[in-house]
């Protein structure tokens, strides 16, 4: 009987330990067989260490291919705490290579970490301070391609482009407004070790390779934007303003051709830059009063609603209007008397506009405020972008609707006020404002998308933007922007005169002084407006100040341009103050003794007895005793 029951505790603990077996072999099976890949990859998972390969961010390109922000490949070095074998030695060889204090290198180096990078010196080492340390083979410090972020320009285009931070993201302007767009992803560097941290030499590293973001390609043209970006730095150098902007647009499309914001930074050192400077691109954030540029607005609106002829009809200003009780003056003393419509605009007189804007009323006043989208943004491709501020409608009273007509009281920003004269000189036609103008493939540099322009909406008639047009060319040649006269070219523009005002209140002396102006008037290819906020060491009116200012622009761009010159360009009147200004004859073929003139003074180079080429050439208005230089060389 004993037997027996030993034998089946036998039998019993043999099954068990047959099924335990078993058990144990299934799961060895299950392990190395069926789930064998699985296990591994988590095995290896533990044993790697990641070190990340930064992609490469997409780069920004103006309209013609030129490059304005892109990714420069570089180098990052990497601590591996638990490889590094002579502490001492690593830590006196990497502060003398970064430049690096040691008990700074020692915190980092010793952390409990798998892996960290070495901040901030150890981050984007130049191509001298990566040999060195290849060479040096330290134990732990692993060297990892990085990117760098380069803005070739500097400051130039500095509040458009924006900046990207340590990480390579987007953190202002187009940076920030096309972040995932622009961006590459990472790849990475896996190294296996043990757990002392050794190399694993029976397993390979793995590299995934990173990757490229897109590029874009802006409608910015840097012929344009080199032009005003030298006048904006002149003003504020010569003028001391407080701030400068400028916008330059093509009025057939609604394409931003330049953009200028000053003060400006350098996008390569934002770090040093105040907030307020980094933030603030002020033809799109700025909103101020725009002055006399508004009346613009104000005269296409009553010409298309019919409410005069131009060139015969007439106002008395006799130096203001009363509107409820508020004198409401003009900026000459005792007014500009007896004025046909189109003279009060070229001499910008107050109370004309003040019953221009009465007798359009308080409905169409609101009216093409919103047509000419005033009050509300105009959705341009950039961050931080103002509304500006318009009288509430049921506060719209007699007076508000007054001082609107001629620029007061409201507040505009120059991407507003430079769209809506945009569709006052091309037809009639409000484009949206754009600066995206098509998106690159990163390695074939196929489009893979492009920007076509808005047509919003129709505000004026095309026969009324011909009426505008022939208006603001009279403004040029015989109004109050003749200081903007561009000889060859027919031009026409507005000046404006603003009083500056800062929490509701006007400053003294004080002012915003700005030009708006379209080139060539007759099919106008470009429009720019740019303002100085509180210049010193002037008059204080637009036409003596920046209109000037935008004339010498405008003569670079046209020419960089090739718009033809006009002959059929209306007189500038006169003043005492203006320079004689003389056409140059053509002196090619003429014999060297031929060449006399009282109102030039004339140079000669070369051998020989006729002239072959001449500097400017024939038909350039120059002013009185300018030098011209001619070329000799011997007849044909």
């Amino acid at each position: 009987m004993l037997a027996r029951k030993q034998k089946r505790r036998v039998r019993i603990l043999l099954v068990s330990s047959l099924l335990i077996f078993g058990c144990i072999l299934m799961k060895l099976a299950d392990l190395q067989l069926i789930h064998r890949d699985f296990y591994t990859s988590k095995a290896e998972d533990l044993w790697q260490r990641d070190f990340d390969v930064a992609g490469l961010r997409g780069s920004i390109l103006d309209r013609n291919g030129n490059v304005l922000a892109i990714d420069m490949p570089s180098t990052s070095v990497i601590a591996v705490p638990s490889q590094i074998e002579n502490l001492e030695e690593t830590i006196q060889v990497l502060s003398d290579i970064l430049n690096k204090d040691e008990e700074s290198l020692r915190a980092q180096l010793t952390k409990k970490v798998s892996s960290s990078k070495i901040l901030p010196e150890g981050k984007l080492i130049d191509a001298k301070q990566a040999a060195q340390i290849e060479s040096a083979q330290l134990p732990g410090i692993v060297l990892v391609q990085d990117s760098l972020r380069t803005y070739p320009k500097g400051s130039y285009l500095a509040q458009v482009l924006g900046f990207t931070g340590s990480d390579n993201q987007g953190l202002a302007g187009l940076e920030l407004q096309y972040d995932e767009i622009l961006n590459a992803h990472s790849g990475s560097m896996k190294i296996p070790y043990d757990a002392k941290g050794h190399p694993l030499t029976i397993y390979e590293e793995e590299y995934i390779a990173p990757g490229q973001g897109i590029d874009l390609v802006l409608t910015i043209d840097t012929q344009i934007q080199d032009v005003l970006e030298r006048e904006c730095n002149n003003a504020m150098a010569k003028y001391d303003c407080d701030s400068v902007w400028a916008l330059a647009m093509d009025p057939d499309t609604g394409e931003i051709l330049a953009m200028v914001s000053k003060p400006d930074f350098d996008p390569n050192n934002y770090q040093e830059a105040s907030q307020e400077v980094i933030n603030r691109n002020l033809p799109v954030w700025k909103s101020y009063e725009p002055g006399s540029t508004f009346k613009t607005v104000t005269y296409s609106a009553a010409l298309e609603e019919q409410l005069f002829d131009q060139f015969k009809d007439t106002y008395y200003d006799k130096g203001y209007e009363l509107v409820e009780g508020a004198r409401l003056k003009s900026w000459k003393a005792g007014g500009h008397g007896l004025q046909t419509y189109v003279q009060c605009l070229q001499n910008s007189s107050n109370p004309c506009f003040v019953n221009i804007a009465q007798n359009l009323g308080k409905e169409n006043m609101l009216k093409y405020l919103a047509l000419f989208n005033f009050g509300t943004k105009t959705k341009v491709d950039l961050p931080g972008e103002s509304t500006g501020i318009l009288f509430d409608e049921d506060e719209f009273d007699l007076l508000e609707m007054s001082t609107t007509g001629f620029g007061q009281g409201i507040s505009v920003t120059a991407i507003q006020l430079t769209s809506a004269f945009c569709a006052m000189v091309n037809g009639g036609t409000y484009y949206q404002p754009y600066i995206t103008k098509a998106m690159l493939h990163p390695t074939t540099k196929d489009i893979l998308f492009e920007v076509k322009p808005n047509a919003v909406r129709q505000v004026i008639s095309e026969q009324t933007s011909l009426q505008m047009r022939a208006a603001l060319e009279t403004v040029v040649a015989y109004g109050g922007a003749k200081s903007g006269y561009v000889y060859g070219w027919k031009t026409g523009g507005k000046t404006g005169t603003a009083q500056k005002a800062v929490n509701g209140q006007y400053l003294v002396g004080e002012y915003i002084l700005s030009y708006i102006v379209a080139a060539p008037i007759d099919d106008p290819e470009i429009v720019i407006y740019m303002a100085l906020d509180a210049p010193e060491n002037d008059v204080q009116y637009g036409g003596t100040v920046v209109a000037p200012i935008v004339k010498s622009a405008l003569e670079d761009i046209l020419t960089n341009m090739n718009v033809p010159k006009s002959q059929t360009q209306l007189k500038k009147t006169q003043l005492w103050s203006d320079p004689i200004m003389i056409e140059i004859e053509d002196y090619i073929g003429k014999k060297k003794k031929e060449c006399r003139s009282s109102d030039l003074n004339i140079e000669f180079y070369g051998e020989g007895d006729t002239v072959i080429d001449q500097i400017p050439g024939a038909k350039t208005v120059v002013e009185q005793y300018s030098t011209i230089w001619l070329y000799l060389g011997n007849e044909q």
